[in-house]
């Protein structure tokens, strides 16, 4: 079994792809900003600020899972938050790849995490693969500059993966704890598309990352089923049995509460899922009312 250091360990991710790589027999590490006596896995800190890693956590380690970032939906865009989700994502990579070659770790494979927003905040007829180019956008830009700055791994002949998220469904919280509102309504138009994937399926992503030598380069993480922000609203409202509203929350509101961030509410295109089933992935929750019936179940 191989030492598999993650970070951004502690988040919704992390944690539940943490204890399944545990469940498998590895043994898992965790890099953190802040110390964590409860955690049940090994702890060791990192500072951005000051370029600083404890370096007992690159002991023997075999891979990194890189899924540290600053929310992108946590605060409004402003130019010192764009900043924060910049070098939060940038400055880690770099610090991580400065720390293996300073140590001269003989790493098997570095999978790190990127978004659907390398391929920006628009509703087309595309259908995006990994090899459409990124947008132009602040959302494109920022996966163009972190997917950036994980590929020069490659450069030091390291296996190099990138899986680009979409909207993740979890029972611990996340997305879908947001959307479950008094009353469900479409967001806008309600014609926008909402890549999504169960948390099992896209953690299971990244075990194959570092699992399959064959795998190199990026990936999209996202279910095989494209749903609009209108049906899924309906198949959410009917699962937790609430109320669905067809008339949409305007989406002059939605820029007036959250600014250029609602972009990312208001469009969404469909992502193709091709790639990492031609490299022999299954799905577990391949349509949205299996993932739905899975997380209510259990919530």
């Amino acid at each position: 079994m191989s030492t598999i250091l993650i970070t951004g360990g502690s988040g919704l991710i992390g944690n539940r792809l943490s204890t399944l790589l545990q469940m498998k027999g590895h043994e898992v590490r965790h890099l953190s900003r802040k110390e964590n006596n409860n955690s049940k896995f090994a702890t060791f800190l990192w500072n951005l600020t000051t370029g600083s890693i404890d370096e007992k956590a690159f002991e023997n380690v075999d891979h990194i899972i890189h899924l540290a970032g600053a929310g992108i939906a946590d605060k409004r865009w402003s130019a010192s938050r764009k900043k924060v989700i910049l070098d939060s994502r940038v400055q880690s990579v770099n610090l991580l790849l400065n720390k293996i070659k300073e140590l001269q770790i003989p790493l098997k494979s570095f999978a790190s995490s990127s978004a659907i927003g390398y391929y920006g905040s628009v509703t087309s007829e595309t259908i995006f693969e990994e090899n459409h180019q990124p947008a132009d956008d602040f959302l494109g830009f920022i996966c163009k500059e972190w997917e950036k700055a994980a590929l020069k791994f490659q450069e030091e002949n390291i296996r190099t993966c990138i899986v680009r998220t979409g909207v993740v469904l979890s029972k611990q919280g996340g997305a879908l704890k947001k959307m479950k509102t008094p009353v469900i309504t479409p967001l806008g138009s309600g014609k926008q598309y909402m890549p999504w994937i169960h948390v099992d399926d896209l953690c299971k992503i990244f075990i194959k990352a570092i699992e399959d030598p064959k795998m190199n380069g990026a990936y999209n993480g996202v279910a095989p089923e494209h749903q609009t922000n209108t049906s899924f609203s309906k198949l959410l409202a009917k699962s937790i049995k609430r109320p669905y509203i067809p008339i949409s929350a305007p989406a002059f509101v939605l820029k007036l509460v959250f600014g250029e961030m609602s972009t990312i509410l208001l469009n969404g295109s469909r992502i193709s899922s091709e790639k990492i089933r031609n490299e022999g992935f299954k799905y577990s929750y391949p349509d949205l009312k299996s993932t739905l019936d899975n997380i209510l179940s259990t919530s």
